[in-house]
């Protein structure tokens, strides 16, 4: 008996979109990762990117439970001496959403080569318009 292991050209990659309108972040994001490292499939091979592309939209209108608004941070540095600033995640929804999902999702993806070029195939917008439509991209429901 030999193990069935996939090629390259063997994989089929499709293009979802998802609305993330009304979503609680964390579940959202966990199905996002799901998508993108392909583990729907039943061809999913941990060491090869056998996953789909994601198009987010509405990422302005996620929920969050609890106190998350006030209470969750997110940390950048400038690379500077004492430059570490942080943003609540209220102020970051204002502004940024859409790196709001994209932290949420990247999380959630392993820390190499792999996880970062699959993080390329997710696409988040704040509203509902993408510029998509060629690739038909088939919705998700959540």
């Amino acid at each position: 008996m030999k193990t069935y292991h996939p090629k390259k050209g063997d994989i089929q990659q499709k293009w979802w979109l998802v609305n993330a309108e009304g979503q609680i972040l964390g579940r959202l994001a966990t199905e996002v990762a799901v998508l993108l490292r392909g583990k729907n499939k039943p061809q999913f091979t941990p060491s090869l990117d056998s996953g789909d592309f994601v198009v987010v939209v509405n990422a302005g209108k996620i929920k969050v439970s609890g106190n998350k608004l006030e209470d969750k941070l997110y940390y950048h540095h400038s690379l500077y001496p004492g430059g570490l600033r942080e943003t609540k995640l209220k102020d970051m929804l204002d502004n940024k959403p859409e790196e709001v999902i994209r932290r949420a999702v990247w999380g959630m993806m392993p820390k190499n080569k792999l996880g970062r070029s699959v993080l390329k195939k997710l696409k988040v917008y704040r509203g509902p318009e993408h510029p998509h439509q060629a690739q038909n991209p088939e919705e998700y429901k959540i």
